[in-house]
């Protein structure tokens, strides 16, 4: 009985408020209990203290019972409640058909097969709305994809065709003879009938066979397309070179140089126009040229 005397002791002790306050931690309690010697009460405070105990358990599980009852009488009420609203849902619901019937009577739907007619009127037009609307949105939806497909297509061509002329530019390159040129340039034509760029090396290659005027019609070509090709307007001047009119050639050959200045040494270096940079008339053109340039810059 001590021992239980001693350990109560030491539970008081552990958890009183009273120890905190002494500052004694739980080895010196422990040391304190083992050293104890006599008891430190009598039989009648231990069974006092036992009879606390079993008091205060006899409380708890009373208190545990309350509990389980209250949550216990708390579920039955909530049954008895959804019980009650869907019996009160169920009683409305009937009511408010019986209602509605008797309005769809006074108004002069007297039987259910009446009623029965309608509803399938009604069903039947709603549905074949809702045919006509997908219909309308699936055409669109075809018309759309046709769309995307024919720009796909398109674009896959257009990158074949590109590629293609990119091979045929390669080769046009690799070639020496000029004739074989002018044959890959009207391959490139066919794939792109308005390629600039290929009309004018064409017209650069037919002036080297010697064929200034079939050169002179391909640069007025293009520049029906692009009024502003530069490039044009150069072989223009060196075919009207060849064809020793002058004149026109120093008209096109300051066309050339007024969009692209680079143009003035390509000039002097070109045999083609060697003709024409002996000219006078080219010379004061060259001048008037430079001096511009040089206010320009100043």
């Amino acid at each position: 009985m001590s021992r239980v005397v001693a350990i109560l002791l030491f539970t008081f002790l552990t958890f009183s408020p009273f120890s905190s306050a002494q500052d004694e931690t739980e080895s010196d309690v422990q040391q304190t209990v083992d050293t104890l010697e006599e008891p430190l009460y009598s039989p009648f405070i231990e069974r006092y203290m036992l009879d606390e105990l079993k008091q205060l358990r006899i409380d708890q599980e009373k208190t545990k019972q309350e509990l389980i009852q209250q949550i216990v009488d708390r579920e039955h009420k909530s049954v008895d409640r959804a019980v009650a609203y869907a019996t009160d849902t169920v009683t409305y619901f009937f009511y408010l058909i019986a209602a509605a019937t008797s309005v769809l009577v006074l108004v002069g739907w007297t039987s259910i097969r009446d009623i029965k007619e309608r509803v399938h009127t009604i069903a039947e037009e709603e549905i074949s709305k809702i045919i006509r609307q997908s219909e309308k949105r699936l055409a669109e939806i075809e018309t759309v994809l046709k769309q995307e497909t024919q720009n796909i297509q398109e674009n896959r061509d257009e990158i074949e065709r590109t590629q293609e002329v990119q091979s045929l530019w390669l080769r046009a390159q690799r070639e020496s003879s000029f004739a074989s040129k002018i044959e890959i340039y009207d391959e490139i034509l066919k794939l792109r009938h308005n390629d600039c760029d290929a009309l004018t090396y064409k017209a650069d290659a037919v002036l080297e066979l010697n064929e200034p005027n079939w050169a002179v019609n391909l640069c007025h070509q293009v520049l029906k397309i692009d009024p502003d090709n530069s490039h044009a307007f150069y072989q223009l001047a060196c075919a009207y070179t060849v064809l020793e009119q002058y004149d026109e050639a120093l008209r096109y050959i300051a066309e050339a140089i007024k969009r692209r200045d680079s143009y003035l040494d390509d000039i002097r270096t070109d045999p083609a126009l060697e003709p024409l940079v002996t000219n006078e008339v080219f010379q004061e053109l060259s001048n008037l040229i430079a001096g511009s340039s040089e206010e320009s810059n100043g």
